[in-house]
């Protein structure tokens, strides 16, 4: 190979190892973003579930209110 060549190919080389450590780390921030996805919308599942549970109690709540106001 010509020193050109040479030159050519260490280059690609050195761009390519670049790209595989950024291409890691773009791909671990991806699941990191996943997880946190998944743990945010287990907790809006849990919080969903506890509106349920509050307005039940807030409708019995304001029955007995009316049934004690007649």
């Amino acid at each position: 190979m010509s020193d050109e060549t040479t030159a050519l190919v260490l280059a690609l080389a050195t761009e390519n190892t670049k790209l595989r450590a950024a291409l890691a780390e773009a791909q671990e921030l991806l699941i990191e973003t996943a997880v946190d996805a998944g743990e945010m919308h287990a907790r809006v599942e849990e919080l969903q579930a506890e509106l349920v549970v509050a307005r039940a109690d807030r409708d019995a709540w304001m029955i007995c209110a009316r049934r004690q106001a007649l």
